[in-house]
C-alpha cells in the first residue's frame, strides 16, 4: 500500500503478484513481476513453516490459524521518517521490532523464545534498521513520483443530508472524497457537539475515494434553531471547511422529501504532502483486511536493494 492505495497483489491461489493501479504497472516491467513473484512464493513457504513452530508454543494440534507479518515506513515533506514492523498471530499481536532500541517487544510469554533469538542476530537488526529507515522511504519517495498525479490530488465530496423518518437522526454524509485523512464534525453557533452525536468510520468506495458520516439527534431541536446547525466536512491539505446547513427543504427521507443539493460551500483545495507506505504478508484463510502490504520492492537491475525476507520464529 501506498498512502492506503493498494500497488500489489500476491494469493496462494494464483501464485502470481500483479499491479492493481495502471500508474504502477507503467513503471514496472515482466522481469520485475516474475521476480515478484518468485519472493511471494518463497514466503508463502515461510509462512507455513511459522505456523507449524507457533502451534505447538499455544498448544495447538490442528484447525486454521493466522499469521500475519505489517511493515512499512512514513516520511513527510519535513525529511521525517518513522519505520515500523510488527508480527501477529491468530489476530493477536505476537511480536514487533522497536527501531529506537533496536530490539523485539514481546507482548506474550510464547514470543519471547522469537524475541531472543532474533535480539541476539546482529545481522538481521542491522538489516532491518537499514531497510526501515533508508530503503523504504527511498522506494517511497520513489512511488509517490510514480503515481502522483493518482496519491497527491485532494477530491472534495458531494455532502448530502439523510434521515429516515422525521423522527429519526439526520445524517450528514459525505462520499467520494481523496484523501482518506478527513474529519466531519456537527456544530452549533460554531461550538463542536459531542452530545446526541454518533460519529461513523471513514469507508473506502469501490473508485478508490472515501465516505463517512455523522449523525445527529434532533428530537430536541427546536424548529427555530435549525438555522444554528452546521454539518462540517475537513478535509486534510484544504485550507477551508466544507459547511452544510441543517434544513429540512434539502434533507432526503423516506418520507418522499425532494433533494435540492445541499449548501455547500466549494473552496480551492491547497495539498499538503504526507505520503505512507505499509507492507504485509499473510497465509491461511484470512477473513478481515487491514491496511497493509508487501514491502517496496526494488527495481530487478538495483542489486543494492535487500529484499525484506520472513524470519523463522
Amino acid at each position: 500500500m501506498v498512502d492506503d492505495v493498494q500497488i500489489e497483489y500476491y494469493d496462494s491461489d494464483t501464485e502470481k503478484m500483479v499491479p492493481k493501479q495502471d500508474w504502477f504497472a507503467r513503471n514496472t516491467d515482466q522481469q520485475y513481476w516474475e521476480r515478484e513473484t518468485d519472493i511471494s512464493r518463497d514466503q508463502q513457504q515461510g509462512f507455513k513453516a511459522n505456523i507449524e513452530i507457533l502451534k505447538p508454543r499455544f498448544n495447538q494440534t490442528g484447525g486454521v490459524h493466522i499469521v500475519q507479518w505489517m511493515y512499512g515506513c512514513e516520511w513527510d515533506e519535513t525529511g521525517e521518517v518513522k519505520g515500523y514492523m510488527q508480527f501477529g498471530y491468530d489476530g493477536e499481536a505476537f511480536i514487533s521490532f522497536d527501531l529506537k532500541t533496536e530490539t523485539c517487544v514481546a507482548p506474550v510469554q510464547q514470543a519471547v523464545i522469537t524475541k531472543n533469538k532474533w535480539d541476539s542476530n546482529r545481522a538481521l537488526i542491522t538489516q532491518r534498521k537499514n531497510y526501515l529507515t533508508q530503503i523504504c522511504p527511498e522506494w517511497l519517495k520513489k512511488y509517490v513520483n510514480y503515481g502522483r498525479s493518482s496519491l497527491m490530488r485532494t477530491d472534495l465530496p458531494k455532502v448530502s443530508l439523510l434521515q429516515k423518518s422525521s423522527s429519526s437522526p439526520v445524517t450528514c454524509h459525505a462520499t467520494g472524497f481523496y484523501p482518506n485523512r478527513a474529519e466531519m464534525v456537527w456544530k452549533k453557533d460554531g461550538e463542536e457537539l459531542h452530545e446526541g452525536v454518533n460519529k461513523g468510520e471513514i469507508l473506502t468506495n469501490n473508485d478508490g475515494t472515501f465516505q463517512m458520516s455523522v449523525d445527529l439527534d434532533v428530537s430536541s431541536v427546536t424548529p427555530e434553531d435549525w438555522d444554528r446547525y452546521r454539518c462540517v466536512f475537513q478535509l486534510s491539505g484544504v485550507n477551508e471547511d466544507i459547511a452544510t446547513k441543517l434544513d429540512k427543504a434539502v434533507i432526503k427521507t423516506n418520507e418522499g422529501n425532494s433533494f435540492s443539493g445541499p449548501d455547500v460551500k466549494l473552496i480551492i483545495p491547497v495539498v499538503a504532502a504526507v505520503v505512507v507506505l505499509a507492507a504485509i504478508a499473510v497465509i491461511a484463510f484470512i477473513i478481515y483486511k487491514k491496511r497493509t502490504d508487501k514491502r517496496p520492492p526494488s527495481p530487478v537491475e538495483n542489486p543494492e536493494v535487500q529484499e525484506q525476507m520472513l524470519p523463522q520464529a
